[in-house]
């Protein structure tokens, strides 16, 4: 499909003013019930009613999203262009991508943590970043199936967001495979770390969780898609973000977060990787799916409930 009149390469050159006002965009959030909580950060409920939808998806841990109506396409680095599918997957993101959709748009989704996205599909999020994927080449097709009854049930009206979204809560429930503690214990140094300050130290990460910095690298590669120095440079971004469209934020507060960056400029160009959009046109959406998903609260302590979960067979992976 085309995408529209406005494609993804616009938006990814900086054309901001393609993108569909954020007055169009309605999205809902839905809290993940308690067994969730550690798997999945929110679900949401999404809906616009224009042809022509052009957005940017942050770079994030991992979604699956279920298209109630409308379909599209993001654009990577490099050029890469995925199509949307019924059910799709978009997997761990190194940076924002532009999203370009033939409206109009209804979906829900799932929000994933780190945890959820490794115990939900056990696969390296490094080697499978960036992509939008269709749901089935990871859940079979019964998660096909449940997308039918789900587009049909909410065009006939007899289902909800919310109702829809705790369907697919009760789907991935049960699919949630073991993680091994070691592993679920980093990923909750990770998080701790990445929330000590904006520009945390490699070394207190080292002297918090028991491995080398080798060792960091590649399981940070696993479990989040990026290695410490990236990711921390990818949390600074979007925690930034979010700070910045608190309301009534201070100025002196905007200062002390320009002091993360080597200057305005260094910010502004973190801020367009990882979020996609300049501060200026941030802090103007504050009714955007960008600025939704940005939430400070996205950004709580995770706290994965792994104790009931067996862990996998000892060897170098699991080191």
């Amino acid at each position: 499909m085309d995408g529209g009149s406005v494609n993804p390469e616009q938006i990814a050159a900086g054309a901001e003013d393609w993108l569909t006002p954020p007055a169009l965009l309605q999205l809902d959030y839905i809290p993940p019930p308690d067994a969730l909580v550690p798997f999945v950060t929110t679900f949401y409920h999404f809906r616009c009613e224009e042809r022509d939808i052009r957005d940017v998806q942050p770079a994030a841990v991992g979604h699956v999203l279920v298209f109630l109506a409308g379909e599209g396409e993001m654009l990577f680095e490099g050029g890469r262009r995925d199509s949307s599918h019924p059910v799709s997957v978009l997997t761990p993101g190194s940076q924002a991508a532009p999203i370009a959709v033939n409206g109009p748009f209804y979906c829900i989704g799932a929000a994933l943590s780190p945890l959820g996205w490794a115990a939900l599909t056990g696969l390296h999020a490094g080697d499978w970043s960036d992509r939008l994927v269709a749901a089935d080449e990871l859940f079979g097709p019964e998660i096909v199936t449940l997308g039918d009854k789900m587009r049909a049930d909410y065009g006939a009206g007899r289902a909800s967001g919310a109702s829809l979204c705790a369907e697919l809560g009760a789907f991935l429930l049960p699919r949630l495979r073991p993680v091994n503690p070691r592993h679920a214990a980093l990923i909750r140094n990770v998080a701790e770390w990445l929330g000590t300050s904006l520009t945390p130290e490699i070394e207190d990460l080292v002297r918090q969780s028991g491995y080398s910095v080798r060792q960091l690298q590649r399981l940070c590669e696993r479990y989040f898609g990026l290695p410490p120095v990236r990711l921390a440079r990818k949390y600074r971004a979007l925690r930034v973000v979010a700070l910045l469209g608190q309301p009534d934020v201070p100025d002196a507060l905007v200062a002390e977060l320009v002091d993360h960056f080597y200057d305005q400029s260094h910010m502004i160009r973190e801020i367009r990787t990882f979020a996609g959009r300049t501060p200026g046109r941030l802090l103007g959406d504050d009714g955007s799916i960008l600025s939704a998903l940005l939430d400070i609260r996205n950004f709580r302590e995770i706290t994965p409930q792994v104790a009931a979960m067996p862990p996998l067979a000892s060897g170098s992976e699991d080191d």
